[in-house]
């Protein structure tokens, strides 16, 4: 069976209390079911994770490349200011796709610029919560061919 690995970034774990208006009411518990549910769907095995420490992200980003089979992140803030998840992404030779719950590029200027972007197979962006589950989708796509 396939492994994802499904990384989120800073303050995603507030998701339900944070900004309601941008992020919706969802937790980041129920993305997690989301996608295990999508996961199943697929015959995917997925390993969700969230923190909120750029080392942690780049930690866990050096064990997919060994242990895993493609990447879904949303590195929530790390996204617009991290060259260290940038370069630990170029490791990997299995697929990644960058998903955000809002869309970027329709809020604040710096929001606009991803570190992300030109590793990213896919980009899949400003869908809520379902971005997650195409992702899942997408990823399973990518690595069944």
């Amino acid at each position: 069976m396939k492994k994802i690995l499904i990384l989120n970034g800073s303050n995603l774990n507030m998701l339900g209390l944070r900004e309601p208006e941008i992020y919706g009411t969802q937790t980041l518990d129920d993305i997690k079911a989301l996608c295990e549910a999508a996961a199943a769907k697929q015959n995917l095995k997925i390993d969700f994770r969230q923190t909120n420490h750029e080392g942690v992200l780049v930690d866990w980003i050096q064990e997919a490349v060994a242990n895993f089979d493609g990447l879904i992140i949303n590195a929530a803030a790390y996204t617009h200011t991290s060259v260290a998840i940038h370069d630990a992404l170029k490791l990997l030779k299995s697929p990644i796709i960058e998903v955000h719950i809002s869309d970027p590029e329709t809020r604040e200027k710096f929001r606009h610029h991803s570190y992300i972007t030109p590793l990213a197979t896919e980009i899949n962006k400003g869908k809520g919560e379902e971005g997650y589950r195409q992702a899942v989708e997408i990823i399973s796509k990518l690595i069944q061919q």
